[in-house]
């Protein structure tokens, strides 16, 4: 199962990507985190890898991300690559029946506006989930959805996802 999403925010790519990738925000715009903590590497470079918690209603799950790519590698040069078309991210999300890889790309739309899109493939291990993913897939694309919004949120007025009503 495939699908993309996108949405604009209201921010430059350089202060857009600061916010997306500093380790110290994820919990006040990923719904839901427990924990995200690199048990090899160091967050966000190619190679690392992290055990990640989440909380949904009382259940929390726990899954294994490693990040598979990174464009440009050296993001501390950020503002020197204005011309270029995207800042490129991959991961891959391994839980108990399936793996989930995300492919993020930012797009400076202009210097106080970028596009952030994400495209992600859910792949199932049991035949049971595998059938089941076609009824899933609108439940998984809302929760993508919602992500990208309370970043959005985030980034433009600091709302912080720990402080508001689910």
């Amino acid at each position: 199962m495939r699908f993309i999403d996108s949405i604009e925010i209201g921010l430059g790519r350089e202060e857009t990507l600061r916010l997306l990738s500093d380790p110290q925000y994820l919990p006040q715009w990923l719904r839901g985190l427990v924990r995200h903590e690199p048990v090899r590497g160091t967050h966000g470079e190619v190679g690392t890898v992290s055990k990640v918690v989440f909380r949904t209603g009382s259940t929390e799950s726990e899954a294994v991300e490693t990040v598979t790519a990174r464009e440009p590698a050296d993001l501390s040069r950020l503002e020197e690559l204005a011309g270029e078309d995207e800042v490129y991210f991959e991961r891959e999300l391994v839980a108990e029946g399936m793996r989930n890889i995300t492919r993020d790309r930012l797009f400076e739309m202009n210097p106080r506006r970028t596009r952030w899109e994400s495209e992600s493939e859910y792949l199932f291990d049991s035949l049971p989930m595998r059938l089941g993913a076609p009824l899933m897939r609108r439940a998984f694309q809302k929760q993508t959805r919602r992500h990208m919004q309370d970043f959005k949120a985030f980034a433009e007025q600091g709302i912080d996802v720990r402080q508001t009503d689910n």
